[in-house]
């Protein structure tokens, strides 16, 4: 029953419109809800799948080649490092590209420039996130925690390169590169040579996806001055880079097989992999804009 149908003629009409007020608040606006809402959005919270997969590879990559046993602590600090740096990167990137995004129609209605959350707000989940992110990392081992302002760096670096250079796309490959590495660190404290090919594999994969998304804003990246490898290249040469990279990609993942003992399942996963990429590249074309967007994200999210 709606709490007003209670409210008689005896009530005074103050009395009806602190009930109102009260309606409002507990009904129409779950405010706590809301708020998270606001915030998942900024940071389009379902896209953390993307680099989600490779650390898991990381983690257990090294719970099954070293020594070392499955922690679900560690896991759990994997897996809080891993949100915290992606929140604190997408936060900071909405913030500092706010003015950029209200000029481009394609992300005129992304929540800062629509008015959904301030700039403020968005500074301070990005500060909160990297707390969180440092916190998590001195419970895990001490290198982590000594490389943790190493890896904010470039997580929030990249939203910066594109005023300068039109390598902000390795930039960001290197920003989710992180995770393999990162993830066997979690567990190891140290560096090894297997995980590596999975970063480098990262590195190149998200560089030639990031080269194709790109492809959408050439013409508004020449005229705002925004660096880009399309609007360098132009988009015929630069799916052209996409492509290397992506057979680098290939490659990347097909070395740890040399290294360390796999199963069939991951050549099977390989060949599907392969697949994927061959496939992204038939329906990409350099004068249809439309299909970068599309298979980017059908490839990506499925």
């Amino acid at each position: 029953m709606n709490i007003l149908q209670g409210v008689t003629l005896r009530h005074s009409k103050g009395e009806r419109k602190g009930l109102a007020r009260v309606h409002r608040y507990l009904i129409v606006k779950p405010k706590p809800l809301f708020h998270m809402k606001k915030y998942l959005s900024l940071v389009t919270f379902s896209h953390t799948i993307f680099a989600m997969p490779f650390a898991f590879i990381g983690f257990f990559l090294a719970v099954t080649t070293t020594n070392y046993q499955f922690n679900w602590v560690k896991l759990l600090l994997m897996l809080v490092c891993m949100v915290c740096a992606r929140n604190s990167a997408m936060a900071f990137n909405r913030y500092l590209d706010r003015d950029v995004d209200a000029k481009n129609p394609r992300t005129k209605q992304r929540d800062i420039p629509a008015g959904r959350i301030s700039p403020a707000s968005a500074l301070t989940f990005t500060i909160i996130n990297c707390l969180l992110f440092i916190t998590a990392t001195w419970f895990i081992n001490h290198l982590c925690f000594f490389l943790s302002p190493v890896a904010l760096f470039v997580v929030l670096g990249y939203s910066a390169t594109k005023r300068f250079t039109a390598l902000c796309h390795l930039v960001l490959g290197l920003g989710l590169s992180l995770a393999p590495i990162g993830a066997y660190l979690v567990v190891t404290g140290q560096f090894a040579l297997t995980p590596l090919f999975f970063s480098l594999a990262v590195l190149c994969w998200v560089s030639g996806f990031d080269i194709i998304y790109a492809l959408q804003d050439v013409d508004f990246d020449r005229n705002e001055k925004l660096h880009s490898i399309p609007a360098y290249l132009g988009k015929t040469k630069a799916l052209w880079l996409s492509t290397f990279l992506h057979v680098l990609s290939a490659v990347f993942v097909m070395l740890p097989a040399f290294f360390t003992p796999v199963s069939y399942p991951y050549y099977i996963g390989v060949v599907f992999f392969c697949i994927m990429l061959i496939y992204q590249h038939s329906v990409v074309k350099p004068n249809h804009q439309r299909y970068s967007e599309r298979s980017f994200c059908r490839f990506v999210f499925g």
